[in-house]
């Protein structure tokens, strides 16, 4: 049974940083693409960074200059550092095993001061 769970969210002042996590359950994380999108309130889902299994990354544009995906396979764990968070990056961040159906839970990221 695939699951993914996330953590690592909150309240964060403008100019703050966060990093989330994910960790996988029930995959052979070494050989999977993992990607983390967000849903903004009354906006569409969006993806904002891909991590393939040999560790190539790919970034939304808006994003590639503040946000860093990493992965731990030891752990299977997936990470997003975000630095220099702006209000408008306040939504629920998700966790996704890439080109599948399986998400995670999402977790709450809140960026106001």
């Amino acid at each position: 049974q695939v699951q993914l769970v996330e953590s690592g969210g909150g309240l964060v002042q403008p100019g703050g940083s966060l990093r989330l996590s994910c960790a996988a359950f029930g995959i052979s994380f070494m050989i999977a693409d993992m990607a983390w999108y967000r849903q903004a309130p009354g906006k569409q889902r969006e993806l904002v960074a891909i991590i393939t299994s040999g560790s190539r990354t790919n970034y939304a544009d808006s994003m590639k200059d503040r946000f860093t995906i990493s992965r731990d396979n030891a752990k299977s764990t997936v990470y997003l550092q975000m630095n220099s968070l702006k209000p408008e990056d306040t939504a629920v961040y998700y966790c996704k095993l890439y080109n599948t159906p399986y998400w995670g839970q999402g977790t709450q990221v809140t960026v106001s001061s």
